[in-house]
């Protein structure tokens, strides 16, 4: 294994942390510093099908955004699949899956200045197989960052709960971020966290500020999350969606709730609402404009309607789910950062640049 190239592992305290995104912005950042930098992601849960593999959807987006040119398998060498787990405790074969990952970081790192490695949720995940965070920053030789969000008390604990998990493989956490903090409280969580944790003898690199755009999902995810099929307009799935609207009322009263950036779910038969949302675009322009609509119930309205709705400016989905179902499974959608996702690609970078002292980090490792 190459040992002169610096190393940094990025764990969390907790899921949706905010690591992908820092993770994101730390590569496009510290590229912009080193000829050479690589990122791995050892463990992956959340996995897309790409060029015959199963991959972390992480690795995908941090590879199409940099143009990194390794093999997508060594850069997420263990795909954690249903019934990964189960088959590990009956079977067992740590000793291949260290293999793999060694292999696979060798193969990567080479001429490599800095390696960026991504670990998955907190430092205790992976420990039902022998592959948690800590122990595969220890097994990579990497020092680590740890990221936590808001507040003061909580993260403190977690942070101080993790790092004991890290100290027990002994695994130095070179330091922390505070993520998603809102802004009113920005000033505030700052000065008391970054105290508190120098009384643990613990560096804080950053407090980042909650960034609301960076939630939105677009029609294409809502899409996949939902299952639904497209009636029309598919061009436009890449618009955003800033706010929600379930479409069971009166057009009268569904008008007076409209906000800009709308995603409106609405069952098939309900034309008054469907004509209603169109028309309401059409006639107020951006001040109206929605980001898509959701026909639910797998009911189509009538041929009419089909063909002005075949005219709009917005994709147009048919859900074989009822109204509730449907709105639940787009409540729930996972929002995820992908490359062409241009403006928040380069929010990414942007925190990073400039919440977070990168000097410092850097001179860490």
């Amino acid at each position: 294994m190459n040992s002169s190239e610096k190393k940094l592992f990025v764990a969390a305290t907790r899921q949706n942390d905010g690591k992908s995104t820092i993770c994101l912005g730390l590569l496009q950042v510290l590229r912009e510093r080193y000829h050479g930098v690589g990122f791995m992601k050892p463990v992956g849960q959340h996995y897309v099908e790409q060029e015959g593999y199963k991959v972390d959807e992480d690795v995908v987006l941090m590879r199409d955004v940099c143009g990194m040119k390794n093999n997508l398998k060594d850069m997420n060498p263990i795909t954690v699949e249903r019934g990964f787990t189960e088959r590990y405790i009956e079977e067992g074969g740590l000793e291949k899956y260290v293999k793999m990952i060694k292999d696979s970081y060798a193969r990567i790192s080479q001429n490599k200045e800095l390696m960026l490695i991504e670990g998955t949720g907190h430092a205790g995940v992976g420990a039902v197989f022998d592959l948690s965070n800590a122990s595969v920053a220890r097994l990579l030789g990497s020092k680590v960052i740890l990221i936590s969000t808001g507040g003061i008390g909580r993260p403190i604990d977690e942070i101080m709960i993790n790092k004991a998990l890290f100290d027990q493989e002994g695994v130095e956490i070179v330091g922390v971020v505070i993520n998603k903090v809102l802004p009113e409280k920005y000033e505030k969580v700052k000065k008391i966290t970054r105290m508190g944790l120098e009384r643990k003898g613990i560096k804080l690199f950053g407090v980042i500020p909650f960034q609301e755009c960076l939630t939105y999902p677009t029609m294409e995810q809502i899409l996949e999350a939902t299952g639904a099929d497209i009636i029309c307009c598919g061009e436009f799935l890449q618009k955003k969606v800033e706010n929600i609207l379930v479409g069971a009322m009166e057009p009268y009263h569904a008008l007076a709730h409209f906000a800009p950036h709308s995603l409106i779910i609405v069952p098939g038969d309900r034309e008054d609402i469907i004509l209603a949302s169109i028309a309401g675009e059409r006639v107020l322009g951006k001040d109206y404009e929605i980001a898509g609509m959701i026909l639910t119930g797998d009911l189509l309205p009538h041929e009419g309607v089909l063909k002005l709705m075949r005219e709009s400016c917005f994709p147009i989905l048919l859900s074989k789910d009822d109204t509730y179902t449907t709105a639940k499974k787009v409540y729930e959608c996972r929002v995820k950062i992908r490359a062409k996702d241009e403006d928040k690609v380069k929010e990414a970078a942007y925190l990073v640049n400039d919440y977070l002292d990168v000097e410092s980090i850097i001179a860490r490792i």
